[in-house]
């Protein structure tokens, strides 16, 4: 009975021996296989898809250059039980990396690229949480990132932050990507999309780029339907051109710090440069963050006479030249709207 128990217990040795040495054994190719790179350090992209088994996770490694041995590979990760919960995505990995990195990697997530979309029209208030969580940074990283002395220069801004110049567009930055450089490629984009001819536009204007990315933002946030970007532009370029107050509800909002959605008589008091109910002319900077097609408007209003307007419950708004005129269509508008509320 001690005999067989002895042999049996000598066997169990022996396969743990033999898991040991092929642990070992793969250890070593896994090293010589990072050590072998004729690119050690080079970033590259990998994907995995979802569902993604061990085999396509590895041969995917192999296509870019980072796995010498994909059958081994799987091995390794089979043997050091690593091999599960590989997370799929798009990775920034680094030519070189151990099998034991590049394994964790894809279970624990690092180096998975970040996605964030910032829609038309957001404000710095909603862009730097939903850029810090994308960028897996604090909060207060993103908001010192947003204040950048060298890029306020660069844009020669009057203003202490980057409101209204980073660009709205859905952004893919590599794992580990910093606040600043994030946010300077946001910037950049912005810039991408300033065209050339414009800076010949701002001096038929007589208008700086910052004067339009402003108007631009409210337009932003009055337009519902596109075409009437260029007849609301053109509101405020009327209004500007007779010394009128712009009296535009979105710049009151952004004096409250917050969305409301509707303001009272009592709102219109608040005592900031941005409400322009008090103070005439354009607000100090952007209020949001711009589209392409609301800095056009800016730029080129439409040819119409306009100096009021009002929205109506879909959401059209309707123009009038007149403030009798302009009384009326408010009256309109209010009584739609009770009778949308009495049909809800």
């Amino acid at each position: 009975m001690r005999s067989a128990l002895r042999r049996s217990a000598l066997r169990r040795s022996a396969v743990r021996g033999r898991r040991l040495l092929a642990v070992a054994w793969l250890a070593l190719a896994a090293a010589t296989a990072a050590c072998d790179s004729s690119a050690v350090g080079t970033r590259v992209k990998v994907t995995i898809p979802p569902g993604a088994s061990l085999r396509t996770a590895a041969d995917s490694l192999h296509r870019a250059g980072l796995v010498s041995w994909p059958r081994l590979f799987r091995l390794y990760a089979k043997a050091t039980s690593d091999d599960r919960g590989i997370k799929a995505g798009s990775y920034t990995l680094r030519r070189g990396e151990s099998w034991t990195a590049l394994i964790h990697a894809l279970r624990d997530g690092e180096g998975l690229d970040r996605r964030v979309t910032i829609p038309e029209g957001w404000n710095l208030a909603t862009i730097v949480p939903a850029l810090a969580r994308a960028l897996g940074a604090p909060v207060d990283s993103v908001d010192s990132a947003v204040r950048d002395t060298a890029l306020l220069r660069e844009l020669d801004l009057p203003t202490p932050t980057l409101e209204g110049y980073l660009f709205p567009d859905t952004y893919i930055f590599s794992y580990g990507t910093s606040p600043r450089v994030a946010v300077r490629e946001m910037v950049n984009r912005f810039l991408h999309v300033w065209e050339p001819a414009w800076d010949d536009r701002l001096q038929q204007l007589a208008m700086s780029r910052n004067d339009i990315i402003t108007l631009a933002s409210i337009i932003e946030r009055e337009a519902r339907l596109p075409e009437e970007r260029p007849v609301i532009s053109a509101v405020y370029h009327n209004r500007l051109r007779l010394q009128m107050p712009l009296q535009a509800d979105p710049t009151v909002e952004y004096a409250l710090g917050a969305h409301h959605e509707r303001l009272y008589y009592r709102d219109l008091d608040v005592e900031s440069p941005y409400n322009t109910y008090r103070h005439p002319g354009l607000p100090p900077g952007p209020i949001a963050s711009p589209g392409k097609a609301s800095i056009e408007a800016a730029l080129f209003p439409a040819a119409v006479p306009y100096l009021y307007f009002v929205a109506s419950p879909d959401g059209h708004h309707e123009f009038r030249t007149t403030f009798k005129a302009h009384t009326e269509a408010v009256q309109q508008a209010r009584r739609e709207r009770r009778e949308h509320a009495s049909r809800d």
